[in-house]
């Protein structure tokens, strides 16, 4: 198997969220492992198609695959896989976090209700995460990135009996769907300039001077709200401290590897178009500094620990979209990369805590759990170092 391949590693959970769906509640176990299965399946491949990549050339790629998947008349629409470094990058944290999360789970959520639905919704959302990040143009990349919205709103809403759960999957759906509304203006208007939803096509017009400076920062801006949205950026954020009323293994993912690094992603692939489009990389650069300010500055009053985590995560998204303004999509993502693995552990060991707790949340009724939980302790403290 090589990089050509790699549409196999959405597949595979794309596949076992359809059998975990209709017949999960009637396998063993109410297939937990048929889920770690999956998601243990497309880490291994991740590092097939590492390797491959690696041992390309000088190591850059990038490997386009592409097939026709409909023409009308002249209009041609392919769809595609586009593998290159920051591919690379996001393929790894949304694998190992996605794993990581499904052995968590398999015990932290032991004896709930609709257990197979659960593991059954994550396979969706770490498929169309890999979807996303392996898209080669706009349409796949709307398509997986609504994909991801629907997941998320089924994980958050996933205690349905308790009305909270209930408004904070509504809040989360209908804030997002606000940027989502942006995003596909975006994309109508990048489609309509340069006639194809092709990502690298519709940069080499746009650095061609194909769209005039006004359309153009119109198109980007209307992408960038999409991403505003996704990442939770001001105003946008109020939607992601609700978000904790999901279970904590569904808070790790959202916040590590999915759902609000989906926004700095897509700002990343598409960074020259950003860099051509005058005064975008500024519009960026403001709103990750405010961003950052106000919701580091939020997180000092919260009590709650899941919810001083979560501000913690919008701030941190802050820094890497101000990393973007400042033309450095590379920092970006490194820091995307670092963060996703302790922010993952970081929310992995608040769950340990809280279950350990009885279900208590409040930081200022907490103590002394370094003597009765040396393990999470010692975790806990790599990732607050980290």
């Amino acid at each position: 198997m090589g990089a050509e391949q790699a549409w196999i590693l959405a597949a595979v959970p794309a596949g076992m969220f359809l059998v975990l769906a209709f017949v999960g509640r009637w396998l063993p176990r109410q297939g937990d492992y048929f889920g770690v299965l999956a998601i243990g399946t497309s880490f291994v491949l991740f590092f097939f198609v590492l390797a491959d990549f690696l041992g390309a050339g000088d190591g850059l790629g990038p490997f386009v695959r592409e097939i026709e998947w409909s023409r009308i008349g002249e209009f041609e629409l392919h769809q595609g896989i586009f593998v290159d470094p920051i591919t690379i990058v996001m393929l790894g944290v949304v694998t190992s976090v996605s794993l990581m999360v499904n052995i968590f789970s398999v015990s932290y959520m032991k004896g709930e209700p609709r257990y197979f639905w659960f593991f059954a919704v994550l396979q969706l959302f770490a498929a169309s995460m890999i979807l996303l990040v392996l898209a080669d143009n706009l349409l796949l990349v709307y398509i997986s990135w609504e994909l991801v919205g629907v997941s998320s709103f089924l994980l958050i809403g996933f205690y349905w009996e308790r009305r909270s759960a209930v408004e904070a999957a509504k809040k989360a759906f209908i804030t997002t769907r606000v940027g989502d509304v942006g995003l596909l203006i975006g994309i109508i208007l990048l489609w309509k300039g340069a006639g194809t939803f092709n990502i690298q096509e519709i940069i080499h017009f746009a650095e061609e001077g194909g769209y005039s400076a006004t359309y153009l920062f119109v198109a980007c801006f209307a992408v960038f709200l999409g991403a505003m949205g996704k990442s939770a950026q001001v105003p946008f954020h109020v939607w992601l401290p609700d978000a904790m009323e999901g279970p904590t293994p569904v808070s790790a993912l959202i916040h590590a590897a999915t759902m609000v690094v989906a926004g700095v992603y897509i700002i990343a692939r598409l960074s020259p178009l950003m860099e051509v489009a005058d005064g975008m990389l500024l519009v960026i650069t403001l709103v990750g500094l405010t961003t950052a300010l106000l919701t580091g500055v939020i997180a000092f009053v919260q009590t709650d620990i899941k919810k001083v985590l979560a501000y913690s995560t919008v701030g941190q998204l802050g820094f890497m979209f101000i990393a973007l303004g400042a033309g450095h999509p590379e920092v970006a993502m490194f820091h995307l990369m670092t963060h996703a693995f302790f922010k993952a552990l970081l929310f992995l060991g608040a769950g340990s805590v809280i279950h350990g707790l009885m279900g208590e949340q409040d930081i200022f009724k907490m103590g002394g759990i370094r003597r009765k939980m040396p393990t999470t302790h010692a975790t806990f403290l790599v990732a607050t170092l980290a």
